[in-house]
């Protein structure tokens, strides 16, 4: 695909209050709550020797979508849609506590993660926000799924706020963590505060060749430096980094990876397929359906926030939380918090 490089990437490599309410409250008296000594009331978390399996496939849209899927077939929809760089298995205690309470949880791989694969070489390998949105709506036509509540973070919550905002009737509700994600191309050279940059570091990495080699030859080292960095207080052992890691193994995820943080900072073109879509999501469209955020206060690269400034972009119902102890990568964090947020959306 071909890349516009100008003055806007040499300036970008050149760049080198937490509220809690009732909900938060919850989980922290959850971890302080003792029944035995050393013991807690928290519900025991999957093994690290768990997968979620057997993962089905479909083709839809331009991609074969490999997914995982739990719980009654005739039960509400709820599709969970996971992050960069993380895999299905951010959801490994979600989609069962979600199936307990009789919902049909879908997980799928993203384009360039696991099994998931592009139906035609020569389909661009396109990262860009209006591909992943678009790829949402494709598994659920697939699936022949008329409406689900769509649920994610990071590159999954940025698909999830794209299906909700140009696909609401498609969306029965939203939850996304670090609220509305769809990105503002026209003024990402606007920069952030210096500590805030920091914590971008690999974004501007994968702007150069450099940072495209040092990926494809280091794709593990550098996950594993951005979950440490991103969730200080998830301690995950080997086992479950490589559960998730194998997922990187994926012939496209280089490709992927790379145009999608070229693109967000309008350094790469897009698929002209998605122009139309890209288009409207450029007016940074309000977000119709009910919908649920939520923040993580040990979030190492979005830090929480009170919610109020993203306010003007749900025009429906919305409720915002910050969980306590999370960090990026919430629904392998906190679970039980990010499930919550599925059956409070559900049920109100």
């Amino acid at each position: 695909m071909p890349e516009t490089i100008d003055h806007r990437r040499r300036h970008i490599l050149a760049l080198g209050a937490v509220v809690t309410g009732g909900f938060a409250m919850k989980f922290d008296q959850a971890r302080a709550a003792d029944g035995v000594a050393g013991q807690t009331t928290l519900p025991p978390r999957a093994a690290s020797s768990r997968r979620l399996e057997p993962v089905r496939s479909i083709d839809a849209g331009v991609l074969n979508i490999a997914y995982y899927e739990e719980g009654p077939a005739d039960g509400p929809v709820v599709v969970l849609l996971h992050g960069f760089p993380y895999d299905i298995h951010s959801y490994v205690d979600v989609a069962p506590a979600l199936a307990a309470k009789g919902c049909r949880a879908i997980v799928p791989y993203l384009r360039g993660y696991g099994p998931t694969r592009f139906l035609d070489s020569a389909t661009p390998r396109s990262g860009e926000q209006a591909a992943v949105g678009a790829d949402l709506i494709a598994l659920i036509d697939a699936l022949r799924i008329k409406r689900a509540v769509f649920a994610g973070y990071d590159w999954g919550g940025r698909a999830a706020c794209v299906g909700a905002a140009l696909w609401p009737d498609r969306c029965a509700g939203l939850v996304t963590v670090n609220s509305y994600l769809i990105q503002d191309i026209a003024h990402a050279m606007v920069p952030a505060k210096p500590m805030r940059e920091v914590a971008y570091w690999y974004q501007y990495y994968f702007q150069i060749e450099r940072g495209r080699t040092g990926l494809a030859a280091n794709r593990r080292e550098i996950a594993s430096i951005l979950w440490r960095q991103w969730s200080p207080n998830w301690h995950f052992d080997d086992a479950t980094f490589e559960r998730t890691a194998s997922a990187f193994d994926n012939p496209d995820y280089v490709d992927v990876v790379i145009h999608s943080y070229r693109h967000r900072y309008g350094l790469a073109d897009g698929d002209p397929r998605y122009a139309e879509l890209e288009r409207r999501l450029a007016a940074q469209p309000a977000i119709a359906v009910p919908a649920i955020t939520l923040d993580g206060d040990a979030d190492g690269v979005a830090p929480p926030t009170d919610g109020s400034s993203s306010a003007v972009k749900f025009s429906n119902r919305r409720a915002h939380h910050v969980i306590p102890h999370a960090g990026h990568n919430l629904p392998q964090e906190e679970p039980e918090a990010f499930a919550d947020a599925v059956i409070e959306l559900i049920r109100t």
